[in-house]
């Protein structure tokens, strides 16, 4: 009696409790950590920054010299 019931907790609970120990760990990591949505934020100020100084590039071209987007 003593085997079967071995057996049966080797072949349904532990595999069963594994699975669900897994899915509730991928659970808990799915979003981003705070590190990384600091990092992402910094990342995405940045992004603007530079959009920003591109396009004061640009108009200063576009003043400056009137062609410069035709040459290639």
């Amino acid at each position: 009696m003593g085997e079967v019931i071995g057996i049966l907790f080797m072949v349904i609970v532990l595999p069963l409790a594994l699975i669900l120990h897994y899915v509730t760990r991928w659970r808990e990591t799915k979003g981003l950590s705070r590190e990384d949505s600091r990092l992402l934020e910094e990342l995405w100020q940045d992004t603007l920054r530079m959009e920003s100084r591109i396009n004061t590039l640009e108009s200063i071209l576009d003043d400056e010299v009137p062609e410069w987007r035709k040459r290639t």
